[in-house]
């Protein structure tokens, strides 16, 4: 994990304390040597990739419109001098760099980090007043953009825009950021951010499930999970008087099976692990071109170390891995050297490898999970 850095002289510590889903801070020149770390020329060339997700938001006076990539680099060489952005979605998936930048922020845990968005801004550029339901924290790379915000608790939208525009918006605070400045904003903040000259800005979000997705998406999984045997059955059934009718004991019947579906905890747990390391569309895994047999893999990665790949997401529990949607129960010294590898995201060389470990490692590598040696 990258070193620490301190928010407007607060540790991560006293900064959970008192402004994570609290309130919003300003620290300026915190992170200024992460400022330059995307060019405008960069992030274009990765708009056009199609594992990649990229919006165009322009503004025409009153009216929104939004495109969705990828876009060929004489699209965007069409686009007029000011009033656009840009955006380009999970840049950490592409860019040891970026990745490097999330890493500075791995005081939160990684359950709870969604990705890097990048977005590029000629003057006049913005996507309107809205609002999030995470938590972000806004680099400013180059240039400058103004940022309002509001602690406002009507939240009304504009009907019918492609945007999640604040139909009446009403800010309190303003500032302009300068390159290295960080702004963090907590849930349902009212924000809007104009750029004041070319400006690229990284948006560090922080994912938080909504009850209603979290308990689909776990009904999703109890169905792949669930086993119930047996059939409806209703021998000494009588005529019917109604055959429309319902009857009491059809319902009775129905519900007591209905009541043998169980889940527990651990069932839970298990689907947390794959839900929250699920990787999103359209994230794709680039398989090795021409894999190395098992024992060269492992001489290499003795050698030079291994390190998750940029759209990998790996978290562990108790004894067990879950990597990109998948769970791996664990035994003896792997756990302690896998556990390293998920909060680190790399194994340095020299580490030695107990058999368990590589036949795990060299699968995750065939699958295109982990590369060897640094970025």
């Amino acid at each position: 994990m990258s070193e620490a850095f301190t928010l407007a002289g607060l540790t991560p510590r006293a900064f959970l304390r008192r402004h994570w889903q609290k309130k919003p801070l300003l620290a300026r020149g915190a992170l200024p040597e992460c400022a330059g770390i995307m060019q405008r020329t960069t992030l274009i060339e990765l708009a056009g990739r199609d594992d990649l997700e990229s919006r165009l938001v322009q503004r025409d006076g009153r009216r929104w419109k939004v495109r969705f990539g990828p876009f060929k680099p004489r699209e965007l060489g069409r686009l007029p001098r000011a009033g656009w952005t840009l955006l380009v979605q999970g840049v950490n998936h592409a860019l040891p760099a970026a990745q490097k930048l999330l890493d500075r922020f791995a005081f939160i845990p990684y359950a709870r980090l969604d990705d890097l968005m990048v977005s590029y801004a000629p003057r006049g550029g913005g996507v309107g007043p809205h609002f999030d339901s995470y938590d972000v924290f806004l680099l400013q790379g180059e240039g400058r953009r103004r940022w309002r915000i509001s602690a406002q608790r009507d939240l009304a939208l504009v009907e019918d825009a492609p945007l999640r525009i604040l139909r009446r918006f009403r800010p309190t605070r303003e500032w302009v950021l300068r390159p290295g400045d960080l702004l963090y904003l907590p849930p349902r903040c009212a924000h809007d951010g104009i750029a004041l000259s070319d400006c690229i800005t990284y948006s560090i979000g922080f994912r938080a499930p909504g009850a209603h997705e979290l308990g689909a998406r776990f009904l999703d999984f109890l169905q792949d999970e669930l086993v119930l045997d047996g059939l409806y059955e209703d021998r000494g059934l009588q005529p019917a008087r109604r055959p429309a009718w319902l009857a009491d004991d059809m319902v009775h019947r129905m519900l007591a099976m209905l009541r043998r579906i169980r889940w527990s905890d651990a069932d839970a747990v298990r689907f947390l692990g794959s839900y929250l390391t699920g990787p999103k569309d359209p994230v794709r895994f680039t398989r090795p071109h021409r894999p190395l047999a098992q024992g060269a893999f492992a001489a290499q990665a003795a050698r030079r170390g291994v390190r998750l790949a940029g759209p990998t997401r790996m978290l562990f529990r108790n004894r067990t891995v879950y990597i990109n949607g998948e769970a791996q129960a664990l035994a003896g010294p792997t756990a302690g050297k896998l556990f390293r590898l998920a909060d680190r995201r790399a194994l340095p060389p020299l580490v030695r490898l107990d058999r368990e470990t590589v036949h795990l490692l060299y699968q995750w590598y065939r699958a295109g999970y982990l590369t060897i040696g640094d970025p």
